[in-house]
């Protein structure tokens, strides 16, 4: 008897229940007109509707910000069938509790990812899945969306499971700060529930609201079951179960309970089946498979809108209008395109330096370009100035500096080096310290610690510094590779607060001997890494992200290359754009400020000539003291390099070396001695007794004695006795030049002793150089090796008897030994010469002028 009661009590709660439905499911169709009498027209109504909204046209939901109906089954009454909706898409996610090892909720869920892929715009939803039980077995029919790129390969260890959330939280993260309408949405699909840590993270996705732009399809997840709803085997859920262990809830999440037999459905979020929670109360047959065709059909189409959306141009880095920005608290352009969503790069606090690694023809100097050309249109050079290295043999930047072709020039640029000497570089990084220190000082007289909070009116612009192919720099364990790290790493700690920011770009930063034990120190002050193919070795070493790259993309790294924190970034070809470049490098050269001056340039390659030199052309009677011109410092500023012979002791000019170029740099400094004085106030003597200086002297002496100034040739004899006639007290014009091309050649006429003074022409040497200065007599001579000078001299003892010293190919530990310096910062090679200058412990690497008499 008590049986029974039980059973009609049972029997009359489900009528009141199926009551409260149906009540509750005309209230929901009441906005669609008058609710319908009796349940078949209650069905048809519900069919009618979820067809309605299961048709939405394709490709135009908003999933990324709104869920949006998707079909999961069929739900069948006595009265008909109508098809079953649950919300899917951002902040509305669905649960099964059973896993993709059933084939019915292996098929679910892949024709959930097809309809919520094909109801959305392409490019709007990316997918990634996770399957440890069945290792991606339950992802092998949508190959074809892997391949067009909507589909990532399942994570099936726990190491890439870990990995996957690591990278969806960082994308719910990023998202939250967003615009709404650039959002992506991340379609998290677990095909087997995995362990307690990592569903929890999970669940905790489930909590974190639309703005986080991740849906969570979850297979093999067991809620506790409601009260009144049919459970398991006597109401209880197998062992070993998220429920059983006390699996977390989630968050806005439809529950689908899956039977033998059929398919309960739970409450969605907001829009209720039931009153009390119990869900469909009708049994729902699940949809199958969605079709190879449909699959291979939807690919295509989303792989095609991929190709349209990714091509991005250079038109797409640039800002609506130039100069507009301030660089207050740091630079910003956009670098290129992630999907459909521009990625922003930065020079700031978080990210002050930057390493770029690619191997050859991986589009380091294009990506450089980009960025350059993308700060350039938005910064004024009021607010950013540019420090250009290029250590290869290629002309990365040769489009910033006037050519004879377009004279145009990028304002901003301050110094430009193509094919750079290290020398060179190492003087950009000098200017650099000595700019940090100067800053260092504003900061101070300001009372501030950081650019940013300097006043407008003081801020000086910030700096951006570019050395392509770096480990060229610190080539070797060299006296300069030393001083090119120290400076590099003193740049690197301090440039964050002083607006000075590096960015350097290499095929490889491993194997460089000067920066053993000290890389990771260095290389630690570059947060933003960006690997380029062929680059990985700037990320971690265990980091793969960049292994597979293709020409045109690049993997951005904020977090100093650590695994996890990459960026798959799609960049303009911005050789193909030359048309455009030139267009912006005109418009900007155009709003240039007023005095604005073409930025300093280093072109290792190219020889300077005397008649082409401004300081040169500059040159005028009346100098004191006379300055003999013989090329180019390498430095920043491209300074005249030279040595004053004024009438200090010593004040000679003793060219080194077997290089033919001795003769050369004689006539140039003679040419440039002359330019500087009245005709007929200083005479030349001429003694060119080197094989082959004969018709460079006449033709020498000849161009002097046009312009008025008194010349003599002279023989190894004549010399002598010119010598003899100096080293007395005779007296001339204001100043005498003796210009000897092969002073060693004269040795054995040097040598001899006269019988009546027993003096030897050595010994009238040695008393011109020592007291010729004061007499206003000075030497020019070329001597074709440093033991010979120094025997001419009288022995070490009397090395500064000419303290002016140009080097040719003269080894650095013979010329070390010479001058008493260790470790001398020399490396002989054609086309540069080492200026000494002892008065001044000055030593300089020179361009020396090339003889442009042989030039066509």
């Amino acid at each position: 008897m008590n049986r029974l009661a039980a059973a009609y009590r049972q029997a009359v709660d489900r009528h009141r229940q199926a009551l409260r439905h149906w009540e509750a499911a005309r209230r929901l169709l009441g906005a669609a007109g008058p609710a319908p009498v009796g349940s078949p027209e209650l069905v048809a109504r519900l069919a009618r509707l979820g067809g309605t909204l299961a048709a939405a046209v394709p490709g135009t939901a908003r999933v990324a910000t709104h869920p949006v109906p998707v079909r999961v089954g069929e739900a069948t009454t006595v009265d008909g069938a109508f098809p079953v909706l649950v919300p899917v898409g951002a902040g509305a996610h669905l649960a099964i509790d059973v896993d993709a090892r059933d084939p019915r909720v292996g098929e679910l869920l892949r024709a959930v990812v097809v309809r919520l892929l094909t109801a959305a715009p392409a490019g709007a939803v990316r997918v990634v899945g996770i399957d440890q039980a069945a290792f991606g077995a339950a992802f092998l029919p949508l190959r074809p969306l892997h391949d067009a790129g909507v589909l990532a390969a399942a994570a099936t260890t726990e190491a890439e499971t870990t990995a996957l959330l690591d990278a969806a939280e960082r994308h719910a993260r990023t998202a939250q700060r967003a615009d709404p309408e650039d959002r992506e949405l991340l379609v998290v699909v677990v095909a087997s529930a995995p362990p307690a840590r990592e569903l929890a993270r999970l669940a905790a996705l489930t909590h974190a609201g639309p703005a986080a732009a991740v849906c969570v399809l979850l297979a093999g997840y067991s809620p506790a079951a409601p009260g009144g709803m049919p459970g398991r085997a006597g109401g209880q859920w197998p062992a070993g179960s998220p429920a059983a262990s006390g699996a977390p809830p989630l968050g806005a999440a439809t529950q689908l309970r899956v039977t033998e037999r059929y398919t309960l459905v739970g409450d969605p979020p907001g829009r209720p089946f039931s009153t009390d929670g119990s869900g469909l109360a009708a049994p729902v047959v699940l949809d199958g498979d969605p079709s190879h065709a449909a699959v291979t059909a939807l690919a295509r189409r989303l792989a095609e809108a991929a190709d349209d959306s990714s091509a991005v141009t250079f038109a797409d880095l640039l800002p609506a209008s130039r100069w507009t920005e301030s660089a207050a608290t740091g630079l910003r352009t956009v670098l290129g395109r992630a999907g459909r969503k521009p990625v922003t790069v930065a020079f700031d606090d978080a990210t002050p330096h930057w390493l770029v690694g690619g191997r050859t023809g991986a589009g380091k100097t294009v990506l450089l370009l980009d960025v350059l050309y993308g700060l350039a249109a938005r910064y004024s050079p009021a607010e950013l100035r540019l420090m250009l290295l290029d250590f290869k043999e290629g002309v990365s930047f040769t489009e910033f500096v006037p050519t004879p072709r377009d004279p145009s020039w990028l304002p901003h640029a301050r110094a430009v080096g193509i094919e750079s000497d290290r020398e060179y570089g190492v003087a950009v990084l000098r200017e650099l310290r000595a700019e940090l220190t100067g800053r260092a000082d504003l900061l101070k007289r300001h009372g501030v610690s950081r650019l940013a909070d300097l006043p407008p009116n003081a801020r000086p612009p910030r700096i951006v510094t570019v050395v392509d192919e770096f480990h060229v720099l610190f080539a070797g364990n060299d006296a300069l590779a030393r001083q090119a790290v120290d400076l590099i790493e003193e740049l690197a700690r301090k440039g964050r607060s002083y607006g000075l920011h590096l960015v350097l770009a290499s095929q490889s930063t491993t194997g460089v001997e000067a920066l053993y034990g000290r890389a990771e120190a260095i290389f630690g002050q570059f947060p933003l890494r960006i690997a380029l193919p062929g680059g990985d070795a700037v990320l971690d070493p265990l980091n793969p992200a960049a292994r597979g790259l293709t020409v045109g993309t690049a993997v951005l790294n904020t977090a100093a290359g650590a695994p996890g924190a990459d960026v798959e970034v799609g960049f303009p070809d911005a050789h193909a754009a030359a048309a455009d470049l030139a267009a912006l490098r005109h418009e900007l050269h155009a709003a240039r400020p007023a005095g604005s001056v073409p930025p300093s340039v280093f072109r290792g390659h190219e020889t300077p000539r005397l008649a082409d030199d401004p300081a040169f052309a500059a040159l005028a009677p009346g100098a004191d003291p006379p300055y003999a011109l013989i090329g180019r410092v390498v430095d920043v500023a491209g300074s005249p390099a030279g040595f004053a012979l004024d009438a200090s002791p010593g004040r000679h000019l003793a060219v080194v070396g077997t290089a033919a170029a001795g003769a050369e740099l004689l006539r140039c400094a003679t040419l440039s001695l002359a330019r500087q004085h009245t005709p007929g106030t200083a005479r030349f003597l001429f003694a060119p007794l080197a094989p082959g200086t004969t018709d460079l002297a006449d033709d020498l002496a000849m161009t002097l004695a046009a312009a008025g100034h008194p010349v003599r040739r002279l023989d190894a004899g004549a010399l002598c006795a010119l010598l003899a006639e100096l080293a007395g007290d005779a007296t001339g014009p204001d100043r005498t030049y003796l210009v000897v091309f092969g002073v060693d050649a004269a040795a054995g006429t040097l040598a001899a002793t006269d019988p009546g003074t027993f003096r030897s022409g050595h010994d009238d040497l040695r008393a011109v150089l020592r007291q010729g200065p004061a007499r206003g007599v000075h030497v020019l001579g070329w001597w074709r090796g440093l033991r010979r000078l120094a025997d001419d001299l009288g022995g070490s003892g009397h090395r500064d008897d000419v303290t002016g010293l140009v080097a040719l190919n003269v080894p650095a530990a013979d010329l070390g030994l010479h001058l008493g310096v260790h470790d001398l910062a020399w490396t002989p090679r054609e086309g540069r010469a080492l200026l000494v200058d002892r008065h001044d412990h000055r030593t300089a690497l020179v361009v020396p002028f090339g003889d442009e008499r042989n030039s066509p």
